[in-house]
Protein backbone atom coordinates (compact mmCIF):
# COMPACT_ATOMS: atom_id res chain seq x y z
CA UNK A 1 0.00 0.00 0.00
CA UNK A 2 1.68 3.08 -0.96
CA UNK A 3 0.59 6.42 -0.92
CA UNK A 4 2.41 10.02 -1.19
CA UNK A 5 2.44 11.84 2.05
CA UNK A 6 1.86 15.25 2.10
CA UNK A 7 2.63 17.09 5.05
CA UNK A 8 0.33 20.10 6.35
CA UNK A 9 1.30 22.76 9.41
CA UNK A 10 -1.19 23.03 11.58
CA UNK A 11 0.38 25.21 13.94
CA UNK A 12 -2.59 26.20 16.26
CA UNK A 13 -2.10 26.91 19.90
CA UNK A 14 -5.87 28.38 19.96
CA UNK A 15 -6.89 25.48 22.18
CA UNK A 16 -4.54 25.85 25.31
CA UNK A 17 -4.35 28.15 28.17
CA UNK A 18 -1.44 30.28 28.28
CA UNK A 19 1.53 28.81 30.92
CA UNK A 20 2.04 32.43 32.00
CA UNK A 21 0.47 35.77 32.52
CA UNK A 22 2.89 37.14 29.78
CA UNK A 23 3.44 34.06 27.26
CA UNK A 24 1.57 31.73 25.37
CA UNK A 25 1.94 28.16 24.61
CA UNK A 26 4.61 26.79 22.32
CA UNK A 27 3.07 24.11 20.60
CA UNK A 28 2.70 26.84 17.76
CA UNK A 29 6.54 25.74 16.65
CA UNK A 30 5.98 22.02 16.53
CA UNK A 31 6.14 22.25 12.94
CA UNK A 32 9.22 24.44 12.44
CA UNK A 33 11.33 21.79 15.06
CA UNK A 34 10.04 18.68 13.03
CA UNK A 35 11.12 19.87 9.59
CA UNK A 36 14.30 21.28 11.35
CA UNK A 37 15.11 17.61 11.87
CA UNK A 38 14.32 16.80 8.07
CA UNK A 39 10.82 15.15 8.38
CA UNK A 40 9.43 16.30 5.33
CA UNK A 41 12.98 14.72 3.62
CA UNK A 42 12.85 11.71 5.13
CA UNK A 43 9.89 10.58 4.54
CA UNK A 44 9.91 11.80 0.89
CA UNK A 45 6.83 13.54 1.39
CA UNK A 46 4.80 16.78 -0.56
CA UNK A 47 5.66 19.62 1.25
CA UNK A 48 1.80 21.25 0.96
CA UNK A 49 2.74 24.12 2.97
CA UNK A 50 1.45 25.75 6.22
CA UNK A 51 -2.00 27.05 7.45
CA UNK A 52 -1.80 29.84 9.79
CA UNK A 53 -3.98 30.09 12.68
CA UNK A 54 -5.63 33.31 14.02
CA UNK A 55 -3.86 35.22 16.66
CA UNK A 56 -3.53 34.09 20.19
CA UNK A 57 -5.53 36.15 22.51
CA UNK A 58 -7.63 34.76 25.32
CA UNK A 59 -8.45 38.43 26.57
CA UNK A 60 -10.69 38.60 29.50
CA UNK A 61 -12.06 35.25 29.18
CA UNK A 62 -13.08 33.99 32.56
CA UNK A 63 -14.60 30.57 33.65
CA UNK A 64 -18.16 30.17 32.61
CA UNK A 65 -18.05 31.93 28.98
CA UNK A 66 -17.45 29.16 26.91
CA UNK A 67 -14.53 27.61 25.29
CA UNK A 68 -11.81 29.96 24.54
CA UNK A 69 -11.13 31.22 21.64
CA UNK A 70 -13.97 29.57 20.42
CA UNK A 71 -15.02 31.88 16.57
CA UNK A 72 -11.71 31.42 15.49
CA UNK A 73 -11.53 28.08 16.06
CA UNK A 74 -14.29 27.11 14.50
CA UNK A 75 -12.72 29.66 11.56
CA UNK A 76 -9.54 27.74 11.50
CA UNK A 77 -11.04 24.00 11.78
CA UNK A 78 -13.47 25.16 8.68
CA UNK A 79 -10.13 26.16 6.64
CA UNK A 80 -7.89 23.09 7.86
CA UNK A 81 -11.26 20.54 6.85
CA UNK A 82 -10.86 22.40 3.42
CA UNK A 83 -7.03 21.62 2.96
CA UNK A 84 -6.99 17.98 4.04
CA UNK A 85 -9.90 17.26 1.99
CA UNK A 86 -7.70 18.72 -1.21
CA UNK A 87 -4.63 16.13 -0.09
CA UNK A 88 -7.15 13.24 0.23
CA UNK A 89 -9.32 14.20 -2.98
CA UNK A 90 -5.44 14.22 -4.61
CA UNK A 91 -4.84 10.42 -3.52
CA UNK A 92 -1.99 11.32 -0.82
CA UNK A 93 -2.12 10.57 2.63
CA UNK A 94 -2.24 13.36 5.17
CA UNK A 95 0.03 14.50 7.71
CA UNK A 96 -0.78 17.10 9.93
CA UNK A 97 1.57 18.75 12.33
CA UNK A 98 -0.11 20.06 15.31
CA UNK A 99 -0.84 22.67 17.43
CA UNK A 100 -2.81 21.68 20.00
CA UNK A 101 -5.69 19.07 20.00
CA UNK A 102 -8.07 21.66 19.24
CA UNK A 103 -6.79 20.90 15.08
CA UNK A 104 -8.89 17.60 15.60
CA UNK A 105 -12.06 19.53 15.03
CA UNK A 106 -10.83 20.63 11.61
CA UNK A 107 -9.92 16.49 10.97
CA UNK A 108 -13.05 15.65 12.09
CA UNK A 109 -14.91 17.65 9.75
CA UNK A 110 -12.90 17.13 7.24
CA UNK A 111 -13.57 13.15 7.73
CA UNK A 112 -17.77 13.78 8.50
CA UNK A 113 -17.46 15.57 4.80
CA UNK A 114 -15.73 12.46 3.47
CA UNK A 115 -17.98 9.94 5.20
CA UNK A 116 -21.03 12.06 3.56
CA UNK A 117 -19.35 11.93 -0.17
CA UNK A 118 -18.73 8.03 0.21
CA UNK A 119 -21.84 7.00 2.13
CA UNK A 120 -20.17 5.57 5.31
CA UNK A 121 -19.10 6.41 8.45
CA UNK A 122 -15.81 7.45 9.05
CA UNK A 123 -14.15 6.28 12.77
CA UNK A 124 -11.47 8.08 15.24
CA UNK A 125 -8.59 6.02 17.04
CA UNK A 126 -7.61 8.32 19.62
CA UNK A 127 -4.28 7.98 20.84
CA UNK A 128 -3.66 10.50 23.48
CA UNK A 129 -2.45 10.32 27.23
CA UNK A 130 -6.12 11.99 28.28
CA UNK A 131 -9.17 11.43 27.46
CA UNK A 132 -9.49 15.26 26.84
CA UNK A 133 -13.76 14.60 27.39
CA UNK A 134 -14.57 17.15 29.83
CA UNK A 135 -17.71 18.64 28.54
CA UNK A 136 -20.78 20.92 30.30
CA UNK A 137 -22.32 17.56 31.21
CA UNK A 138 -19.68 16.23 33.31
CA UNK A 139 -17.74 19.53 34.26
CA UNK A 140 -18.73 22.60 36.16
CA UNK A 141 -17.18 24.67 33.36
CA UNK A 142 -14.83 24.31 30.35
CA UNK A 143 -12.34 26.90 28.66
CA UNK A 144 -9.80 25.08 26.75
CA UNK A 145 -10.97 23.05 23.73
CA UNK A 146 -7.31 21.05 23.55
CA UNK A 147 -8.50 19.25 27.00
CA UNK A 148 -12.19 19.14 25.66
CA UNK A 149 -11.62 18.19 21.82
CA UNK A 150 -12.63 14.17 22.09
CA UNK A 151 -16.39 15.26 23.65
CA UNK A 152 -16.56 18.51 21.00
CA UNK A 153 -16.18 15.71 18.10
CA UNK A 154 -18.61 13.16 19.47
CA UNK A 155 -21.28 15.84 19.81
CA UNK A 156 -20.88 17.62 23.24
CA UNK A 157 -20.56 21.15 24.20
CA UNK A 158 -21.07 24.12 22.38
CA UNK A 159 -23.15 24.02 18.95
CA UNK A 160 -20.43 26.66 17.43
CA UNK A 161 -17.71 24.38 18.17
CA UNK A 162 -19.70 21.18 18.06
CA UNK A 163 -22.12 21.11 15.56
CA UNK A 164 -20.00 23.11 12.46
CA UNK A 165 -21.88 22.93 9.56
CA UNK A 166 -24.65 21.95 10.90
CA UNK A 167 -22.81 18.21 10.97
CA UNK A 168 -23.47 16.47 14.41
CA UNK A 169 -21.75 14.30 15.39
CA UNK A 170 -18.89 14.19 13.62
CA UNK A 171 -17.91 11.21 14.93
CA UNK A 172 -20.42 8.30 16.37
CA UNK A 173 -19.55 6.89 20.16
CA UNK A 174 -19.53 3.87 18.68
CA UNK A 175 -16.72 4.70 15.77
CA UNK A 176 -14.49 5.89 18.61
CA UNK A 177 -11.62 4.41 19.62
CA UNK A 178 -9.46 5.40 22.93
CA UNK A 179 -5.17 4.14 22.98
CA UNK A 180 -3.04 5.02 25.98
CA UNK A 181 -5.32 7.12 28.81
CA UNK A 182 -3.86 6.53 31.94
CA UNK A 183 -5.74 4.15 34.43
CA UNK A 184 -6.55 7.10 36.84
CA UNK A 185 -7.92 9.39 34.01
CA UNK A 186 -11.27 11.70 35.75
CA UNK A 187 -13.08 10.88 32.46
CA UNK A 188 -12.93 6.93 31.85
CA UNK A 189 -15.84 5.83 33.23
CA UNK A 190 -17.75 8.55 31.10
CA UNK A 191 -16.16 7.02 28.20
CA UNK A 192 -17.42 3.95 29.53
CA UNK A 193 -20.54 4.93 30.01
CA UNK A 194 -21.00 6.66 26.28
CA UNK A 195 -19.92 3.01 24.74
CA UNK A 196 -16.64 4.80 23.17
CA UNK A 197 -14.18 1.47 23.92
CA UNK A 198 -10.42 2.12 25.43
CA UNK A 199 -7.40 0.73 26.25
CA UNK A 200 -5.36 2.07 29.03
CA UNK A 201 -2.07 1.96 29.35
CA UNK A 202 -1.61 -1.38 31.28
CA UNK A 203 -3.88 -3.25 29.31
CA UNK A 204 -2.08 -1.62 26.14
CA UNK A 205 1.57 -3.03 27.33
CA UNK A 206 -0.21 -6.38 28.09
CA UNK A 207 -1.39 -6.92 24.94
CA UNK A 208 1.05 -5.17 23.10
CA UNK A 209 1.21 -2.35 20.76
CA UNK A 210 1.09 -4.44 17.49
CA UNK A 211 -1.96 -6.11 18.74
CA UNK A 212 -3.11 -3.48 20.16
CA UNK A 213 -3.85 -1.82 16.56
CA UNK A 214 -4.94 -4.51 15.29
CA UNK A 215 -7.82 -4.65 17.77
CA UNK A 216 -8.24 -0.76 16.83
CA UNK A 217 -8.77 -1.47 13.49
CA UNK A 218 -11.34 -4.44 14.15
CA UNK A 219 -13.50 -2.35 16.37
CA UNK A 220 -13.75 0.07 12.88
CA UNK A 221 -14.55 -2.74 10.57
CA UNK A 222 -17.89 -1.18 9.83
CA UNK A 223 -16.67 2.21 8.71
CA UNK A 224 -15.34 3.08 5.31
CA UNK A 225 -12.22 4.37 7.13
CA UNK A 226 -10.47 6.32 10.07
CA UNK A 227 -8.49 8.87 10.83
CA UNK A 228 -5.64 8.85 13.50
CA UNK A 229 -4.99 11.08 16.50
CA UNK A 230 -1.75 11.15 18.12
CA UNK A 231 -1.06 13.59 21.06
CA UNK A 232 2.48 13.05 21.87
CA UNK A 233 1.45 13.20 25.50
CA UNK A 234 0.73 9.59 25.28
CA UNK A 235 4.79 8.99 25.78
CA UNK A 236 5.86 8.72 29.28
CA UNK A 237 7.54 12.03 30.54
CA UNK A 238 10.46 10.19 30.99
CA UNK A 239 10.84 10.08 27.64
CA UNK A 240 8.78 12.77 26.83
CA UNK A 241 8.62 15.65 28.97
CA UNK A 242 8.03 18.68 26.27
CA UNK A 243 4.32 19.29 26.21
CA UNK A 244 1.75 21.02 28.13
CA UNK A 245 0.18 18.39 30.40
CA UNK A 246 2.68 15.52 31.08
CA UNK A 247 1.40 12.77 33.17
CA UNK A 248 3.29 9.38 34.75
CA UNK A 249 2.76 5.94 33.22
CA UNK A 250 3.05 6.40 29.45
CA UNK A 251 4.37 4.19 26.79
CA UNK A 252 7.91 4.25 25.27
CA UNK A 253 8.90 5.67 21.65
CA UNK A 254 9.25 2.37 20.33
CA UNK A 255 5.64 1.46 21.30
CA UNK A 256 4.14 4.41 19.86
CA UNK A 257 6.62 3.28 16.77
CA UNK A 258 4.74 0.13 16.13
CA UNK A 259 1.20 1.27 17.43
CA UNK A 260 1.57 3.77 14.77
CA UNK A 261 2.70 1.18 11.69
CA UNK A 262 0.40 -1.20 12.39
CA UNK A 263 -2.47 1.79 12.60
CA UNK A 264 -1.79 2.95 9.03
CA UNK A 265 -0.71 0.12 7.66
CA UNK A 266 -4.18 -0.53 5.63
CA UNK A 267 -6.18 2.08 3.09
CA UNK A 268 -8.19 2.39 5.71
CA UNK A 269 -6.24 4.34 7.47
CA UNK A 270 -7.13 8.05 6.04
CA UNK A 271 -4.44 10.10 7.42
CA UNK A 272 -2.86 11.17 10.95
CA UNK A 273 -2.44 13.96 12.94
CA UNK A 274 0.67 15.03 15.40
CA UNK A 275 -0.02 17.11 18.01
CA UNK A 276 1.05 18.96 21.39
CA UNK A 277 4.58 18.92 21.13
CA UNK A 278 5.93 21.76 22.71
CA UNK A 279 9.82 23.03 21.89
CA UNK A 280 9.96 25.57 24.19
CA UNK A 281 10.72 22.82 26.65
CA UNK A 282 13.12 20.63 24.07
CA UNK A 283 16.37 23.43 23.76
CA UNK A 284 19.06 20.82 22.42
CA UNK A 285 16.28 19.63 20.26
CA UNK A 286 17.16 15.64 21.57
CA UNK A 287 13.02 15.89 22.02
CA UNK A 288 12.10 16.55 18.39
CA UNK A 289 14.37 14.19 16.16
CA UNK A 290 12.74 11.45 18.75
CA UNK A 291 9.37 12.17 17.30
CA UNK A 292 10.75 12.58 13.82
CA UNK A 293 12.45 9.30 13.64
CA UNK A 294 9.98 7.51 15.46
CA UNK A 295 7.29 9.29 12.59
CA UNK A 296 9.64 7.88 9.96
CA UNK A 297 9.52 4.63 11.32
CA UNK A 298 5.67 4.68 11.91
CA UNK A 299 5.25 5.82 8.59
CA UNK A 300 7.28 3.48 6.87
CA UNK A 301 4.52 1.18 5.89
CA UNK A 302 2.47 4.18 3.80
CA UNK A 303 5.61 5.34 1.86
CA UNK A 304 7.61 1.86 1.80
CA UNK A 305 9.30 1.87 -1.68
CA UNK A 306 8.04 -0.46 -4.73
CA UNK A 307 10.24 -3.34 -5.40
CA UNK A 308 12.61 -2.60 -8.61
CA UNK A 309 11.01 -4.34 -11.61
CA UNK A 310 12.37 -7.70 -13.21
CA UNK A 311 14.87 -7.20 -16.69
CA UNK A 312 13.60 -7.99 -19.55
CA UNK A 313 16.18 -10.15 -20.78
CA UNK A 314 19.91 -11.96 -19.68
CA UNK A 315 22.30 -10.00 -18.17
CA UNK A 316 25.94 -10.04 -19.50
CA UNK A 317 29.04 -9.87 -17.47
CA UNK A 318 31.78 -8.21 -18.97
CA UNK A 319 30.43 -6.70 -21.83
CA UNK A 320 31.94 -3.86 -23.92
CA UNK A 321 30.18 -0.51 -23.67
CA UNK A 322 27.91 0.28 -25.85
CA UNK A 323 28.03 3.40 -28.64
CA UNK A 324 25.61 5.54 -28.28
CA UNK A 325 23.14 4.97 -30.98
CA UNK A 326 24.62 1.80 -32.36
CA UNK A 327 21.70 -0.49 -30.16
CA UNK A 328 18.48 0.68 -29.35
CA UNK A 329 18.17 -1.96 -26.24
CA UNK A 330 18.62 -0.13 -23.01
CA UNK A 331 20.69 -1.78 -20.46
CA UNK A 332 18.69 -3.55 -17.94
CA UNK A 333 18.86 -2.21 -14.35
CA UNK A 334 22.04 -2.41 -12.38
CA UNK A 335 23.93 -2.59 -15.54
CA UNK A 336 25.04 -0.22 -17.53
CA UNK A 337 26.73 -0.11 -20.72
CA UNK A 338 26.88 -3.99 -20.35
CA UNK A 339 29.06 -3.91 -17.06
CA UNK A 340 28.28 -3.74 -13.47
CA UNK A 341 28.20 -0.82 -12.02
CA UNK A 342 30.12 -0.39 -8.57
CA UNK A 343 27.19 0.69 -6.69
CA UNK A 344 25.09 -1.60 -7.88
CA UNK A 345 24.72 -3.81 -4.69
CA UNK A 346 21.34 -3.03 -3.64
CA UNK A 347 19.39 -3.11 -6.74
CA UNK A 348 21.32 -5.87 -9.02
CA UNK A 349 18.54 -7.99 -9.95
CA UNK A 350 19.26 -12.03 -10.44
CA UNK A 351 20.72 -13.39 -13.84
CA UNK A 352 17.60 -14.97 -15.63
CA UNK A 353 17.30 -16.71 -18.59
CA UNK A 354 14.76 -15.23 -21.36
CA UNK A 355 11.50 -16.92 -21.18
CA UNK A 356 10.94 -19.91 -22.76
CA UNK A 357 14.82 -20.36 -23.42
CA UNK A 358 17.71 -22.99 -22.31
CA UNK A 359 20.94 -21.57 -21.71
CA UNK A 360 22.92 -19.54 -24.12
CA UNK A 361 25.71 -20.63 -26.38
CA UNK A 362 28.51 -19.04 -25.83
CA UNK A 363 28.85 -18.06 -29.32
CA UNK A 364 25.66 -15.86 -28.55
CA UNK A 365 27.22 -13.68 -26.44
CA UNK A 366 28.38 -10.25 -27.39
CA UNK A 367 32.44 -10.12 -28.07
CA UNK A 368 34.42 -9.95 -24.33
CA UNK A 369 31.66 -11.23 -22.06
CA UNK A 370 31.05 -14.25 -20.18
CA UNK A 371 27.71 -16.34 -20.13
CA UNK A 372 27.10 -18.23 -16.85
CA UNK A 373 26.05 -21.60 -17.21
CA UNK A 374 27.18 -24.94 -16.46
CA UNK A 375 30.39 -24.79 -17.74
CA UNK A 376 31.28 -21.40 -16.24
CA UNK A 377 29.17 -21.01 -12.93
CA UNK A 378 30.54 -17.97 -12.00
CA UNK A 379 33.25 -17.04 -9.09
CA UNK A 380 31.25 -17.42 -6.34
CA UNK A 381 29.42 -20.46 -7.13
CA UNK A 382 31.70 -23.24 -4.62
CA UNK A 383 30.96 -20.42 -2.03
CA UNK A 384 28.93 -22.53 0.67
CA UNK A 385 26.28 -19.49 1.64
CA UNK A 386 25.64 -19.32 -1.97
CA UNK A 387 22.29 -21.25 -3.20
CA UNK A 388 22.44 -24.49 -5.21
CA UNK A 389 20.06 -25.26 -7.93
CA UNK A 390 16.78 -26.34 -6.60
CA UNK A 391 17.35 -24.92 -2.91
CA UNK A 392 14.80 -22.71 -2.24
CA UNK A 393 15.83 -18.96 -1.86
CA UNK A 394 14.90 -17.12 1.00
CA UNK A 395 14.49 -13.45 1.63
CA UNK A 396 15.64 -12.88 4.93
CA UNK A 397 16.36 -8.93 4.72
CA UNK A 398 12.36 -8.01 4.51
CA UNK A 399 10.03 -7.69 7.31
CA UNK A 400 6.73 -9.43 6.76
CA UNK A 401 8.57 -11.42 4.30
CA UNK A 402 8.36 -14.86 3.15
CA UNK A 403 8.65 -18.22 6.00
CA UNK A 404 11.74 -19.66 6.67
CA UNK A 405 11.84 -22.63 3.89
CA UNK A 406 8.82 -21.22 1.40
CA UNK A 407 10.07 -20.63 -2.20
CA UNK A 408 10.28 -17.71 -3.72
CA UNK A 409 9.21 -16.85 -7.24
CA UNK A 410 11.82 -16.65 -9.21
CA UNK A 411 14.22 -19.28 -7.24
CA UNK A 412 16.33 -21.47 -9.47
CA UNK A 413 15.53 -25.02 -10.42
CA UNK A 414 17.18 -28.10 -11.21
CA UNK A 415 16.79 -27.49 -15.08
CA UNK A 416 17.76 -23.95 -15.06
CA UNK A 417 21.39 -23.72 -13.97
CA UNK A 418 21.74 -20.15 -15.02
CA UNK A 419 18.67 -18.27 -13.36
CA UNK A 420 19.88 -16.91 -9.50
CA UNK A 421 23.75 -17.62 -10.46
CA UNK A 422 25.77 -15.01 -8.69
CA UNK A 423 26.53 -11.87 -10.46
CA UNK A 424 30.25 -10.45 -10.53
CA UNK A 425 30.94 -12.27 -6.96
CA UNK A 426 28.00 -10.57 -4.95
CA UNK A 427 25.89 -13.09 -3.12
CA UNK A 428 22.48 -13.58 -5.22
CA UNK A 429 19.31 -11.01 -4.21
CA UNK A 430 17.38 -12.91 -1.46
CA UNK A 431 19.69 -15.38 -0.59
CA UNK A 432 20.37 -16.44 3.18
CA UNK A 433 23.07 -14.71 4.91
CA UNK A 434 25.03 -16.70 7.58
CA UNK A 435 24.25 -15.37 10.79
CA UNK A 436 21.35 -13.27 9.55
CA UNK A 437 18.04 -12.87 12.06
CA UNK A 438 15.01 -13.67 10.12
CA UNK A 439 12.18 -11.19 10.35
CA UNK A 440 10.76 -10.52 13.92
CA UNK A 441 12.88 -13.09 15.53
CA UNK A 442 15.06 -12.34 18.58
CA UNK A 443 19.12 -12.50 17.72
CA UNK A 444 20.67 -15.26 19.45
CA UNK A 445 22.06 -14.47 22.67
CA UNK A 446 20.92 -10.51 22.51
CA UNK A 447 18.48 -10.00 25.51
CA UNK A 448 18.28 -6.88 24.32
CA UNK A 449 16.01 -7.41 21.48
CA UNK A 450 12.42 -7.49 21.07
CA UNK A 451 10.43 -10.58 21.47
CA UNK A 452 8.87 -12.38 18.24
CA UNK A 453 5.85 -10.07 16.54
CA UNK A 454 7.88 -6.33 17.38
CA UNK A 455 5.94 -5.69 20.87
CA UNK A 456 8.79 -4.59 23.42
CA UNK A 457 8.36 -5.63 26.79
CA UNK A 458 8.44 -2.62 28.42
CA UNK A 459 8.37 -2.15 32.48
CA UNK A 460 5.25 -0.18 33.34
CA UNK A 461 6.76 2.21 35.98
CA UNK A 462 8.64 4.79 33.61
CA UNK A 463 10.62 4.31 30.83
CA UNK A 464 14.59 5.47 30.39
CA UNK A 465 15.54 7.59 27.44
CA UNK A 466 17.95 5.59 25.49
CA UNK A 467 18.88 5.09 22.09
CA UNK A 468 16.61 4.52 19.61
CA UNK A 469 16.97 1.16 17.43
CA UNK A 470 17.91 1.24 14.10
CA UNK A 471 14.24 -0.26 13.14
CA UNK A 472 10.74 -1.52 14.22
CA UNK A 473 12.08 -4.98 13.57
CA UNK A 474 14.83 -4.63 16.05
CA UNK A 475 13.37 -2.76 19.45
CA UNK A 476 14.99 -3.12 22.09
CA UNK A 477 13.42 -4.12 25.27
CA UNK A 478 13.01 -0.45 27.33
CA UNK A 479 14.51 -0.37 30.43
CA UNK A 480 12.61 1.11 33.25
CA UNK A 481 13.86 4.17 35.05
CA UNK A 482 11.87 6.63 38.09
CA UNK A 483 10.98 10.41 37.68
CA UNK A 484 9.56 13.20 35.58
CA UNK A 485 11.79 14.88 33.50
CA UNK A 486 10.34 18.24 34.48
CA UNK A 487 7.28 19.30 36.30
CA UNK A 488 4.99 21.70 34.68
CA UNK A 489 1.92 22.84 35.42
CA UNK A 490 -1.38 21.26 33.69
CA UNK A 491 -2.61 23.89 31.13
CA UNK A 492 -5.80 22.06 30.23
Amino acid sequence: MNRRIAILDAPSNLGLRPPTATSVPGCAKAPGALRDHGLVERLDARDTGCLTPPRYDPADWRPGDGVCHAPAIARYSMALAERIGAIIDAGEFPVILGGDCSILLGSALAMHRLGEAVGGRIGLVFVDGHSDFRHPGNASYVGAAAGEDLALVTGRGQADLAAIEGRRPYFRDIDVVVLGIRTQDEYRLDLQAAGIVTRTVPMLRTEGAARTAQWAHDQLADCAGYWVHVDVDVLDPAVMPAVDAPDPGGIAFTELELLIAGLVDTPHCLGIEITVFDPDYDPDGSYAAEIVATLVAGLSPVHRPEPAPEPAGPVWIGAPARAPGRDPVEDPPGVRGGAPAADDRAVRPSVAMPQGAGPVAPEEAPEGSTALGPENPGPAAANSTQPTPGDPVVDVSVVGGPAVGAPVVGAPVADDPVAGAPVGGDPVAGAPVAGAPVAGDPVAGDPAVAPVGGDPAVAPAAVAASARPASVADVPVVAASGGVARAMMRRR
